[in-house]
């Protein structure tokens, strides 16, 4: 993505998932924004967005991180939020297992106490490995753990899906969780 359309992402990530009223921008239950507040509100920030550049970077995004309504009035992150929004996701059957891409220095403390949403509504879990991999870069050196998902669901622990493919829920407790080879000594 074009270094203009990154930091377009930047700023919707901070003000759809984490701090609307940075701009004046109020959030409905669901976390959708009105698309013209949006603008408004980024101008005001000195921020240069208009519905085309908007347009592209919901486009653009490989993580699929943005959702345009239908008629391309309202706007919102389809998850990883640290505010409250109810995203009308129902629960769904997950894979048996789920991938979390973390950094070597946050082993010991997942194998205290688990993956936790770390300030957001939930824990994030991949499909696939290669997309675990590459958050866990973002952090630091990459380890991608393995979630017994089917295990936790039969067990009665929701799972929601993202329309963005990414796998919901509230919490992961150590037990579901293998750390795999050359972990052990991480940290």
């Amino acid at each position: 993505m074009d270094p203009q359309l990154v930091r377009v992402s930047k700023f919707l990530s901070l003000v759809l998932r984490h701090d609307p009223g940075k701009i004046g921008l109020k959030l409905d239950a669901t976390g959708w924004a009105d698309v013209g507040e949006l603008l408004a509100g980024a101008a005001r920030a000195g921020v240069r967005l208009d519905r085309e550049t908007l347009a592209r970077v919901v486009a653009a995004n490989e993580k699929q991180r943005f959702a345009l309504s239908d008629d391309g009035t309202r706007i919102r992150a389809n998850q990883g939020h640290s505010v409250e929004v109810d995203l009308g996701l129902e629960p769904r059957t997950p894979p048996e297992v789920l991938y979390h891409g973390t950094a070597t220095r946050f082993i010991e403390s997942i194998r205290r106490s688990g993956l936790h949403s770390a300030g957001r509504t939930h824990v994030h879990l991949s499909a696939d490995e290669a997309t675990a991999r590459s958050v866990g870069q973002r952090h630091g050196r990459p380890v991608v753990l393995t979630v017994a998902a089917g295990r936790m669901h039969r067990d009665g622990r929701p799972f929601f899906r993202a329309a963005n493919g990414v796998w919901l829920t509230d919490e992961v407790p150590p037990e579901y969780i293998g750390f795999g080879e050359g972990t052990a000594d991480a940290g």
